[in-house]
């Protein structure tokens, strides 16, 4: 593969055998970026993990201190529409919502956040949703009694964390135009998270890699406590 001038001299600011400390990888990722616009800044993990194990599954929720700089719209299935609406849900509704969703292929929204006693409608239409990543679920913080609550956060910058069936994570952290501070807050927050929830069945090291890298920059490693 031959790469861009830009690309290449990104990769000759980054000692390939270095693993770096998270505030200097937030550094560099800024200096590395090889695109004109804003690129963003993503994070990618793979884990010591067997995911075929239910008592090792790594997968919830939590607010990055600076959001990630994505505006999210999100669609709101309740029957507390005037809440969801006025709490800043883009699309708020019932039924007509998942009828329009099924009937005419609308998926005009990133994020579906739902009541409780809506999950039985959704269910009808969870061989749509659950493909694409947007069935509601607890775990992910999409389906409460709070509708408003639940929103709120989300728009103030809620992000999910998964692993695939490959023990990866990937997640966006924010963009270049972010500075080092927030975007090593951002990180620190999540990599705290995460070392939070480690399966206490998983045994040896937790993360295998860890890197942060802009839209086509080159990989950083990075470290953190907990590993």
């Amino acid at each position: 593969m031959k790469y861009s001038k830009n690309y290449r001299k990104a990769v000759e600011a980054i000692d390939a055998k270095k693993v770096y400390s998270i505030a200097e990888a937030c550094e560099l990722v800024k200096k590395t970026s090889t695109v004109k616009f804003d690129a963003t800044v993503d994070v990618s993990f793979h884990m010591n993990i067997d995911t075929t194990k239910a008592d090792q599954q790594v997968r919830g929720t939590l607010i990055l201190p600076h959001g990630n700089g994505k505006s999210k719209k999100i669609c709101a299935i309740t029957s507390k529409v005037e809440e969801a609406k006025a709490a800043g849900a883009d699309f708020a509704g019932g039924k007509e919502l998942l009828e329009k969703i099924q009937k005419e292929n609308w998926f005009g929204f990133d994020v579906i956040v739902a009541t409780p006693d809506m999950m039985g409608e959704l269910g009808k239409v969870a061989r749509i949703l659950g493909p694409k990543g947007l069935m509601p679920n607890p775990k992910a913080g999409t389906v409460s009694v709070d509708i408003a609550k639940a929103i709120k956060e989300f728009k103030l910058g809620k992000v999910e964390y998964r692993l695939d069936k490959n023990a990866n994570m990937a997640l966006s952290i924010g963009r270049v135009s972010f500075s080092s501070k927030d975007l090593q807050e951002n990180l620190e927050a999540l990599t705290s998270t995460l070392v939070k929830v480690r399966p206490a069945a998983v045994k040896g090291s937790y993360i295998k890699t860890a890197v942060v890298h802009t839209t086509m920059g080159p990989s950083i490693k990075f470290t953190f406590e907990g590993m």
